[in-house]
């Protein structure tokens, strides 16, 4: 394995900043290599992990499952279908919290509606006065 990347070399090649690689670190994401007369130098692997991370939390996977998918990468005895399971379960959340989202978009859009009078006193406002209300607007 060829360490040739100082930690800052490593945040620019992997598009992160210093402090989320030494974040990573802290997590256990990947690894803080000992440092030989004073400079810590990183592998290319490194940069390649840090590329996963960020596509995975892009896809709304969390830090945690993140590692979970990087230790299931480098596992011989790993299988496809564990990986499918992680990204069918994820799916599932991104479909619920769409659901969620359009629930608010409706309200939104129903209480925005409500709102006919530009000029109307806040006392007398339908958007507020849905915040106070029990019942659904």
């Amino acid at each position: 394995m060829m360490y040739k990347f100082t930690i800052g070399k490593l945040a620019k090649e992997s598009g992160v900043t210093v402090e989320t690689v030494r974040f990573y670190e802290q997590k256990g994401l990947i690894k803080q290599p000992v440092s030989k007369s004073g400079y810590r130098k990183y592998p290319y692997d490194d940069v390649l992990k840090i590329k996963f991370i960020k596509r995975t939390q892009e896809l709304g996977f969390t830090l945690n499952e993140a590692k979970d998918l990087l230790e299931l990468r480098v596992s011989s005895s790993a299988k496809c279908g564990q990986v499918k399971k992680k990204a069918e379960l994820k799916l599932s959340e991104v479909e619920d919290k769409i659901k969620d989202l359009n629930k608010m978009k409706r309200s939104l859009k129903k209480m925005v509606g409500s709102c006919v009078n530009n000029e109307r006193s806040t006392s007398e406002c339908p958007i507020l006065e849905c915040f106070e209300k029990d019942n659904k607007c």
